[in-house]
């Protein structure tokens, strides 16, 4: 597919997500997240960050489960 093609996929996520991606500058933001998740280059600093950032996690006894709950309570605290 060439890099101007665009496709339109359906992605569960949970309502009050969808409710902000209601916005298209929001859309087209994580779409385009989700193209460099999916395809990331060889030099990519997003993933790069990420791979740090769970690593450093994991290195210091934290288990998925343990992120995915702080997670939530930020998220939590930001919705409030």
């Amino acid at each position: 597919m060439a890099r101007n093609e665009v496709s339109k996929i359906e992605i569960i996520v949970e309502a009050a997500t969808a409710a902000a991606l209601s916005d298209a500058r929001h859309r087209a933001a994580v779409g385009r997240l989700v193209d460099r998740l999916v395809r990331p280059g060889p030099d990519d600093p997003l993933i790069a960050l990420f791979e740090r950032t769970v690593a450093e996690a994991h290195g210091a006894g934290l288990t998925e489960a343990d992120i995915d709950a702080e997670l939530e309570v930020y998220n939590a605290e930001r919705r409030a």
